[in-house]
């Protein structure tokens, strides 16, 4: 797939005189200017975060008023029932709540909740609420869930239900009548970080609730592991307090993670000496999501706050087996729907897609959305049968907005919801054919034509004499990588195949590149197809993240290759 290379820019006196006060590479130094860091001072708290630069959990709206009715629930000896999505983030975030409130309760009086994703949807449900109501609790505590759930909350409200929402989604004009809410992006919130994950947002009651007991901080830093899991997972920036989290939530994992991150992490079979934030992306994320995908997230649950690492082992095991029946289905829908749209040359030439077969797993539809994308770099929607009905998931490009998209096609839908990138979606069956007609002509009409080109921005021209341990070792400690923090993206120009590159598996390229008589090796995974680059033996352009290869104990240097092209200058007529 053809890509847009952006080559980012800074101000080259900026640069200069963070250099003169860091005494690091100008590379270094270009980036930090790039992500907003100019002085001294600055990069001293991003290359060394602290836990006391976490912002006052007072500062947030309404937290008086959630400590405040905890602690009245507690005296009166209520019943409290916390709730939340059926992610990662909702799990985790249910997880710390959970567990801080039996230590600092009467445990009988506490009990958690998870909705079923194809029974009772996203967010706080009726269900949830009955739930409540028969058993006897008097107030909720909803975790990444509840910001627009007015509604309902106002039917518990009527039963004699109070409840707390934490939540981090946008909110919208007319909020829900709650006892407090707490959600950072509330226009009137005075908290200065406004990106906090669900658990991120649970993480900072806790932590108030800790102090105003008079507890000590281990009370609340316990569950920075979790913490972690729920920031990676959910793809909030890397930023302020994101970051001092995930850089502290990571330590405790690769020290002392609660057993159930350790059983997850025997049952993946992960070998490596020390788990990174990708580590959590790719190996904890995808078998906490498939317990809610594939059946029931209370087991993900039930892992993180069990003790006994034998009995964390068998639900790490239920996840993981979860996890293997997620792969084979969202592999099998995407063959297919891959299928569907090669055998028609309309739908390869258009500028969405839109899939439908009644037989597809409702679990992991947004999965083959992405997976869609890879291929046909387009907005996407994939939909199959719920009952009467047709549900679906829909993902973005960079840069679209999808959710105005969907919106301009609510005449054939029966409900819809989302944000910028992704989105959801019911409809009648006779609906289908109508809404991905009308999807095509909103996106024809509306998406510029570049952002249906995919773009990878790169952060730093250089050269082979520029990279060294000393640089490798200045980009580990930029870690953790995430969003608005990606790991440094590099361009080298004018290299040669010294003769050695190599297709390996059929599918990749196993690189070694020469420069001014300097040769590095590197891995191009999926880009077997352009290995005749290569061999015209003309110069090529490579762009590039620098990694670590150990093999057999022998670390070496080498290029983890994103893309690569023929020099520009040099790039012959007839090609």
């Amino acid at each position: 797939m053809q890509k847009r290379w952006k080559i980012l820019t800074a101000s080259q006196e900026a640069v200069l005189r963070l250099q003169q006060a860091l005494k690091v590479s100008h590379v270094i130094c270009k980036i930090m200017i790039q992500r907003g860091f100019e002085t001294f001072e600055d990069a001293k708290n991003y290359f060394r975060p602290q836990l006391d630069q976490l912002h006052d959990p007072w500062l947030m709206k309404d937290m008086r008023k959630a400590t405040g009715k905890i602690c009245d629930a507690i005296t009166n000896k209520e019943k409290i029932l916390v709730f939340g999505d059926y992610d990662v983030d909702g799990t985790t975030a249910v997880a710390c709540m959970y567990q801080f409130l039996q230590k600092i309760y009467t445990p009988e009086l506490v009990d958690f909740y998870l909705p079923n994703r194809y029974k009772e949807g996203y967010g706080v449900s009726k269900t949830g609420i009955d739930y409540a109501s028969e058993n006897g609790f008097t107030l909720i505590i909803s975790l990444d869930c509840g910001i627009k759930s007015v509604d309902l909350i106002q039917y518990a409200k009527d039963l004699g239900i109070s409840f707390i929402v934490c939540d981090h989604h946008l909110p919208e004009k007319e909020l829900p009548p709650a006892v407090a809410i707490l959600n950072p992006k509330q226009i009137d919130c005075p908290y200065p970080y406004k990106d906090l994950c669900g658990c991120g947002v649970g993480f900072k009651l806790i932590t108030a609730l800790s102090k105003q007991l008079n507890l000590p901080e281990e009370n609340y830093y316990h569950y920075l592991d979790l913490v972690a899991t729920a920031i990676a997972a959910d793809i909030v920036p890397m930023t302020g307090e994101n970051r001092i989290l995930a850089y502290y939530g990571m330590k405790k994992v690769n020290e002392n993670p609660c057993v159930g991150i350790k059983a997850l992490i025997e049952l993946s079979g992960f070998k490596k000496p020390v788990m990174h934030i990708t580590s959590l992306v790719f190996v904890i994320a995808p078998r906490v999501n498939a317990a809610g995908r594939m059946d029931d997230a209370k087991k993900a649950v039930l892992l993180f706050i069990e003790n006994d690492y034998t009995k964390a082992l068998e639900y790490a095991e239920m996840l993981h087996n979860d996890n293997f029946d997620r792969k084979q289905a969202d592999s099998s829908i995407t063959e297919e729907a891959l299928a569907i749209i090669e055998k028609d040359i309309v739908l390869v030439n258009r500028k969405s897609t839109v899939v439908f077969q009644p037989h597809w797993h409702k679990g992991v539809v947004g999965i083959v959305a992405s997976r869609l994308i890879e291929k046909y770099y387009r907005p996407t929607v994939v939909l199959t049968s719920s009952g009467d009905l047709v549900a679906g998931s829909a993902r973005s490009v960079t840069g679209f907005n999808l959710y105005e998209a969907i919106y301009a096609c609510r005449e054939h839908l029966l409900g819809f919801g989302g944000h910028f990138a992704a989105a959801g979606m019911t409809l009648l069956p006779e609906q289908v054919e109508l809404f991905s007609q009308k999807f095509e002509e909103v996106i024809s009409a509306t998406i510029p034509a570049h952002l249906l080109i995919p773009e990878i921005a790169v952060d730093a021209e250089i050269n082979f004499a520029d990279i060294n341990q000393t640089l490798y070792d200045i980009i580990v400690q930029m870690e953790p990588f995430g969003p608005d923090n990606m790991r440094p993206v590099f361009i080298v120009r004018n290299v040669e195949d010294n003769g050695w590159s190599r297709i390996v598996k059929d599918e990749h390229i196993k690189f070694s590149l020469r420069q001014n008589n300097i040769v590095f090796n590197g891995i191009g995974f999926g880009m077997a197809d352009k290995f005749h680059l290569l061999q015209l033996k003309h110069p090529v352009d490579v762009i590039f993240t620098l990694d670590e290869n150990d093999y057999n104990s022998n670390k070496s240097l080498q290029l983890k290759v994103i893309d690569f092209k023929l020099s520009e200058k040099l790039v012959p007529p007839y090609l």
